[in-house]
């Protein structure tokens, strides 16, 4: 019979602590991008200020204010890539490149 304390150690998860992106590509993915403009869309459509500088931005819509807000990295977000061996890495937006605006260049 095997103790519950010996299950609970082996599903803890470790985390990566480095400068470097280790796990995953060092650059935005479009799953990642696509939920953070989607969530970050859902927030503003819901009154949350915009990251911004003050221009007129309330003809335009929430998903293409929450593009704007990734391409300056303006948002205060980490992402979390987690491996299959549990082990995973805290990375800020602010870290990963954007393949998508350099594409838009």
């Amino acid at each position: 019979m095997s103790n519950s304390s010996d299950l609970d150690e082996s599903s803890i998860a470790e985390e990566i602590i480095s400068n470097k992106v280790v796990v995953g590509p060092d650059r935005l993915t479009r799953f990642e991008r696509a939920r953070i403009v989607g969530a970050r869309a859902l927030q503003l459509s819901m009154g949350a200020p915009i990251l911004l500088a003050s221009e007129d931005y309330e003809a335009l819509s929430p998903l293409v204010i929450a593009e704007m807000e990734i391409r300056i990295k303006a948002l205060p977000i980490s992402i979390r890539r987690e491996q299959p061996n549990k082990t995973y890495q805290v990375i800020p937006l602010q870290k990963l490149r954007d393949i998508q605006a350099i594409r838009e260049i």
